[in-house]
């Protein structure tokens, strides 16, 4: 399901519960791993219920460096509680998938790493509305971007981390997404890509 405000998502949530009383687990056929696509702005009472739910939160980082010079004076204060909330939806127990929704945001997962652990747009603005405590570390930010949308997914036994056994999907970048300063990420270019164990893009 795709959500994007308060209500939006609220409503999302109330219809996946009322399907999950219908269909209980002992009849189901799989675990379904239902989400919600983008999840942007969510009332604070409602994060946990993703958790509960075991509903995903598949969310883009960019959004909120995107939206950051127009959404305070449309949503106002008390909504900015509940928005590109990664971080409480992480600590309440909630699956975050990371994307790019492109090609409404670039697709760079530079920018988006970025976005992730800085919470900042690309000239390293931010304001104390915009709620800082919600960027992530770096090590949740790569897992939003690997080990969670594999799982996402149904594949967390194929992709997602490196390990003996896995198909070999990986990209390597100019920048050490882990240790650079927060402006230098978005400046790194990929210098290697990686599909099945195959080498389809290498750096000169």
């Amino acid at each position: 399901m795709h959500a994007i405000g308060d209500r939006g998502n609220a409503t999302v949530l109330d219809l996946f519960e009322e399907a999950f009383r219908n269909v209980p687990p002992n009849v189901r056929l799989r675990d379904p791993r239902w989400r919600v696509e983008h999840a942007q702005i969510v009332r604070p009472a409602d994060i946990p219920r993703f958790a509960q739910d075991a509903v995903i939160a598949s969310m883009q980082p960019s959004h909120a460096i995107g939206d950051f010079h127009f959404a305070p004076a449309r949503l106002g204060d008390d909504r900015l509680h509940g928005a590109y909330a990664w971080k409480s939806l992480l600590k309440s127990g909630a699956v975050v998938v990371g994307g790019s929704d492109a090609p409404v945001e670039r697709g760079d997962p530079l920018i988006e790493f970025y976005a992730a652990v800085a919470r900042k747009d690309l000239k390293g603005f931010s304001a104390p509305n915009w709620h800082a405590e919600e960027a992530l570390s770096r090590a949740e930010a790569l897992k939003l971007f690997t080990a969670a949308p594999a799982f996402a997914r149904f594949a967390e036994d194929e992709l997602g981390t490196l390990k003996v056994g896995k198909r070999a999907d990986l990209s390597a970048f100019s920048v050490d997404l882990m240790t650079a300063p927060e402006a230098e990420i978005p400046k790194g270019h990929a210098v290697l890509t990686v599909v099945d164990g195959q080498v389809v893009f290498a750096r000169p």
